[in-house]
């Protein structure tokens, strides 16, 4: 599944199995059971706790470190969707604001693109505010939200009645 949303496959594997486990693992048996090599678990290990979906915890008795994996999946829809925000949204907003305000009164760039650059700037804008706000609800307000789906509309002046 994470490779269907642009995660590199040994890392989404790596997740999944700590995910499944109900218990933490080391990553000698992540390396073992997915058959990848060390250096890779490694770096999968850290680009997951770079997102803040897994985390090192100490087993007594055992010298090594495990990892467990996150399992409420709201917590780790919002830490994944905010880490690629940060990752993605947010310089291409920066660049996009950039570029608009270098068009600005150009004589050479017709007026259509400089349009359409500064239309796009204000899209992804209003998308990375709207996320923010709503990254702000409480989990139940959100909850109730996604339940609603399209009927949400009918609480908005001037929509149309969804059936």
């Amino acid at each position: 599944m994470g490779t269907e949303w642009g995660v590199n496959r040994s890392v989404a594997q790596i997740h999944a199995l700590l995910y499944l486990s109900d218990r933490p693992v080391h990553a000698e048996i992540i390396s073992e059971t997915l058959g990848l090599a060390r250096s890779n678990v490694s770096n999968g290990l850290k680009e997951l706790q770079g997102y803040g979906i897994v985390r090192r915890v100490h087993v007594e008795g055992d010298r090594r470190d495990h990892f467990v994996a996150g399992t409420d999946l709201w917590e780790l829809l919002t830490r994944i969707v905010t880490e690629r925000k940060k990752r993605e949204i947010d310089p291409t907003i920066a660049f996009m604001s950039d570029l608009s305000t270098s068009l600005d009164g150009r004589d050479d760039v017709p007026p259509h693109i400089r349009e359409r650059i500064g239309n796009m700037h204000t899209f992804i804008g209003t998308l990375a505010n709207w996320y923010d706000d709503v990254r702000g609800l409480p989990k139940s307000t959100l909850v109730t939200l996604m339940k609603l789906g399209g009927r949400v509309a009918r609480l908005l002046p001037g929509s149309r009645k969804i059936s």
